[in-house]
């Protein structure tokens, strides 16, 4: 199995959004044209701006001992959608300071639309995709748009909800999308009972979570087992595995060794680091891990 170095992939400024500023444990945003400062533990380092261009924020994440809320010092509307991605994706700020958008993904987003583009001009085949914890859908989006089936499971009802909405925006409501509110291990569990079968799988689970019966997920018991059975869904002639990691606080090597102990076959296997360039600077934003294989 061919094996890259470890990679540090960058999610650039565009006109939908950019990472104007970050230090001190926060960062500084542009969503459109709503400006979004909230935490992020991972900017250790100072801050490029003065304080005073950081309070022209039009909203911030306030978080004490007794509470957490969204302070507007601007009237925005409730939600409204940006261009990113090539997709259409609706942005809201919501409790535990998520917006709706992980713009760290986009290289996701691109190496798996490149695969499954490349593999429909090769085979002509259809590209059956599970989308694991699939949230606000950006994943999902991507491959429908470069021609897979997706199966979209996420155990909140308003999550899919969500992504529904950015199907529609972003004309794609009308592709081969199967939309499943469930905990994702029953759901795999039953999809090999029905010997159903996905050519790609791709899993962004949460640290701690629950599924839409409140089943209770903690990733440091449930994610391995998980990960070995969800195997038994692949077809016979896989495309691609995704494991993406944002708040576990594992490494991407450890993600790559689960990649390896489960012998999908003969592949690229590729780990590193999701971040987002700063605006105006060389830094990174540290924003996730990933370990991925693929047939090519």
């Amino acid at each position: 199995m061919k094996q890259k170095t470890l990679d540090i992939l960058s999610t650039q400024s565009s006109n939908g959004y950019e990472l104007i500023d970050s230090g001190d444990g926060e960062k500084l945003e542009r969503y459109g044209d709503v400006v979004l400062r909230r935490p992020d533990p991972q900017a250790l380092w100072n801050k490029h701006m003065d304080e005073a261009e950081w309070h022209r924020a039009d909203a911030y994440f306030s978080r004490d001992a007794k509470k957490a809320e969204w302070v507007y010092n601007t009237k925005i509307p409730t939600r409204w959608h940006v261009s990113f991605g090539g997709l259409q994706l609706w942005v809201k700020p919501s409790a535990f300071k998520h917006t709706g958008i992980f713009p760290e993904q986009l290289a996701n987003w691109e190496w798996m639309s490149s695969n499954i583009k490349h593999e429909k001009l090769k085979t002509k085949h259809e590209i059956n995709i599970l989308n694991l914890f699939g949230y606000t859908g950006g994943a999902t989006l991507a491959c429908v748009q470069a021609g897979a089936n997706v199966c979209h499971v996420d155990g909140s009802k308003v999550a899919v909800s969500w992504a529904r909405d950015n199907a529609r925006i972003s004309d794609l409501h009308e592709k081969p999308i199967r939309w499943i509110i469930d905990d994702a291990r029953t759901f795999v569990k039953r999809e090999i009972k029905r010997g159903r079968k996905y050519d790609a799988i791709i899993m962004d689970p949460p640290a701690f979570g629950h599924g839409a019966k409140k089943e209770v997920w903690n990733i440091e018991k449930d994610f391995l087992p998980f990960v070995n059975i969800c195997k038994d869904v692949l077809s016979d002639n896989p495309l691609f595995f995704l494991l993406n990691g944002y708040a576990s606080g594992y490494s991407a090597l450890a993600y790559e060794h689960i990649l390896r102990d489960i012998n999908i076959g003969d592949g690229l296997i590729e780990r590193g680091e999701l971040t987002i360039a700063e605006k105006n600077s060389d830094r990174l934003l540290p924003s996730g891990i990933f370990a991925r294989w693929s047939k090519k």
